[in-house]
Parts: structure tokens; sequence; C-alpha cells
């Protein structure tokens, strides 16, 4: 497998990074084990999670399996905050007081000492980024957390947070998360260009696109029963659009001929992208895990990367998967 460097630091992570968005729920906790540790076989060691994945109980079941196997010093643990924690106007957001919070509780549930990769998971325009920068960089002194990136950040945003970590001596984010796919091409506008340049790892999620790249929607009104679109709507079921769907039914053909599966090539479509650092899978299942275990080793052949150019031009969307994002103004 060859790793890759996680932007402007030393540290080496598979190009596939295990999400546990699904850990706790509907993901059972001995399910969950069993995936760290078959993704830990096979050499992938990055596992992302975020104190907002159902009220932390993602955080627990990663800190369990790995007090239990003893494998934390295989592992780098990225986790998130800034989503609300309690009901206070203070349990949320990117502020000093937080931050600190949240980087403590995340600790307790993770069972460790440090976390290798704390990210902001959503701006706060409303905060200045130094006060943001300045409480991770002291973080990072204390020995509890190793490095700090962004998720959903706009470019000129991350620009900000770089130039004032160079003026005011604070720590550097090394990393960014934002959504992509072959249905939402839009960080390749700005943000990859950024990151390529400034040397800043991107980690991206939802690379099957919830599912609409694997054929898993019919139409845009009528959704599967187990599917975030049916069961939570809102963010989720506004990502599902007609476009995106005729779109995702030539992408399963596509699969097809090329011999690998839809999921299979979603994945590798994201993963060998300039810029592209490692995507995020988010297997329910053991089952659905060693779907994706090959792709660590597979290559994107160039008359393949062109016939998805094809169906969704590099810079476009067909579906808006920053829907989370109140900076980006165009709605798909």
């Amino acid at each position: 497998m060859n790793y890759r460097l996680l932007g402007r630091s030393g540290v080496k992570v598979s190009p596939l990074c295990l999400g546990t968005q699904n850990f706790g729920a509907p993901t059972e906790e001995k399910e969950a084990a069993a995936m760290i540790n078959l993704a830990l076989d096979h050499g992938m060691n990055l596992i992302d999670t975020s104190n907002s994945y159902n009220a932390g109980e993602s955080e627990r079941i990663i800190g369990r399996s790995l007090a239990s196997s003893g494998r934390r010093h295989e592992t780098l643990i990225a986790t998130k905050a800034h989503y609300p924690t309690g009901p206070g106007p203070n349990d949320r957001g990117n502020s000093r007081l937080h931050l600190i919070q949240a980087c403590e509780d995340s600790l307790r549930r993770l069972k460790t000492d440090y976390i290798d990769l704390y990210q902001i998971h959503r701006p706060s325009p409303e905060i200045p980024i130094e006060e943001t920068l300045g409480a991770l960089t002291d973080l990072i002194r204390q020995g509890k957390v190793r490095y700090i990136g962004t998720s959903t950040m706009p470019a000129w945003q991350q620009m900000e947070a770089h130039m004032m970590s160079e003026l005011k001596g604070l720590a550097h984010f090394v990393s960014e998360q934002p959504p992509y796919n072959l249905l939402d091409r839009r960080i390749e506008n700005e943000t990859v260009p950024f990151c390529q340049k400034y040397n800043k790892a991107l980690i991206t999620w939802s690379p099957m696109a919830m599912g609409v790249l694997i054929g898993r929607y019919k139409d845009a009104v009528h959704y599967p029963a187990d599917s975030r679109a049916k069961l939570v709507g809102s963010i989720y079921a506004e990502r599902v659009t007609e476009r995106g769907i005729a779109v995702g039914n030539k992408f399963v053909e596509l699969a097809r001929q090329f011999g690998m599966s839809p999921a299979q090539l979603a994945v590798l479509w994201a993963k060998e992208q300039p810029g592209i650092t490692a995507p995020l899978i988010g297997p329910k299942s053991v089952e659905q895990l060693q779907t994706f275990l090959p792709v660590l080793e597979m290559q994107l052949d160039e008359a393949l990367r062109q016939a998805c150019d094809e169906l969704v031009p590099p810079g476009s969307a067909a579906a808006d998967f920053h829907n989370t994002a109140p900076w980006m103004k165009m709605k798909i």
C-alpha cells in the first residue's frame, strides 16, 4: 500500500479512512469493533469520528475497542468538535471555552491521552479565527492533540487561518475535510488548488454520494426505507436530485463495464483525484468494509477517468453536498 503524507505533517496515512458515523446506530458495537480490527489488519490506520456522532457513542465504541484490543498505537484517531453538546449557549461552536471542554470530553470517551487529528467540524465565522487557533495550539502544547484540521471550510477562510498561523506563530491546520464525489466536484475550483499549494491534506467525505452513485435511489421522491433521506430527511433528502440519479445510473453501468462494483469505483475515483489524501468510507458492516479493501491497492484507468469527467465535468455539480455549509449560496 502507498501511504500518503498528512499534509505538512510527517505522518503517513492510508489512502482510505474509516468513517464511523454509523457506529452505535445502526452498527452495533461488536460489529464496529470487528470492522476496526479488520481495517487495521489491512493497513488502514486512520479512523475518523466526531463528538456529535450518535451523541458521542461512536467515540465511546472506538475507545472501548482500542482499549480492549491494545491497538491504540497502530491507530490515528481523527475526531471533531463544533456541533451542540448540550442546551447552553456555549455548548457549541469554535470558541476557546467550548473547544477545550469538548476535547476533554472526547479524550474520556476515546479512552486515550491524546487525539491524533482534532478537527473543527464547521467554521464559526462569528468567532475570530485567532481564538480558535489559540485554543487548539494550547491543546497541542499540552500534549492532548497532535495535529489540527478543518471540515467543510471555504478556501478563503482556510487562507485566513493559514496567514494567522504564520503571523502569530500558532499551529497550522494540516487537513481539510470537505464533501467530494462525482456529483459534487466544486472543491476542485478553489479548495483543492489551495490545499495543493500550501500542502494541506484533503480527507473527503461522502464518496458514494450517499448511495446515489451506486444506484440506490430510483427517483428523487421515493427513498429506500433504511436510507438517511427517508429516516432523517432534511439535508440528506436535499442531496437526492433527478439529475444526480440519472448520472448515478450511468455510473453504475460504467463500473460494470470496467469489472468493478459501483461502490468500489466511486471510492476509487475520489481516492485517485489530484490533491486527495484519503476519502472517507462509512461501511455499516464487516461485509461492506470488505468490499472496499481492494481499493487500497487499485489505480484509476485513464480511460475510466475521462468517462467519469464526461458524466460530470471537473469543477461542476449535479447535486448539492455543501448544503450543510451556510457559506455555499449556490443551490443545485
